[in-house]
């Protein structure tokens, strides 16, 4: 995270992004940079309208997969974001309430799957 971006919340704070279940189908999540997430995602958005227009412009194949890598490296960066909130709120909770290897387990899958 840069100087720029949203505090990064403190483990066992009112700030963790993980919350208990609010109700049967899975998690209650409340992102104290929510904003900043939003906005990131909104130029992602527009990233993806922009290549859109420039294949339906007929732009030089190499301008085009310029831009796809940008968003690819816009969306790697959003999701470590993630990770690193999660890893610091969700699973260092989870450890401190003795449910820690379940929510490593579900860590690695989910490095796993950005790997990819």
């Amino acid at each position: 995270m840069t100087s720029s971006d949203a505090t990064q919340p403190t483990a066992g704070t009112d700030d963790d992004c993980c919350a208990p279940p609010a109700d049967a189908s899975g998690h209650h999540v409340t992102r104290p940079d929510k904003k900043a997430l939003v906005s990131r995602l909104n130029r992602i958005g527009g990233q993806i309208r922009g290549i859109t227009q420039m294949v339906e412009d007929d732009r030089y194949c190499v301008d085009v997969l310029t831009q796809i890598a940008a968003t690819r490296a816009a969306l790697d960066s959003l999701a470590m974001r993630l990770l690193e909130t999660h890893a610091h709120g969700c699973v260092s909770k989870a450890i401190r309430d003795g449910d820690g290897s379940v929510a490593i387990d579900e860590l690695m899958t989910v490095v796993a799957k950005l790997r990819t």
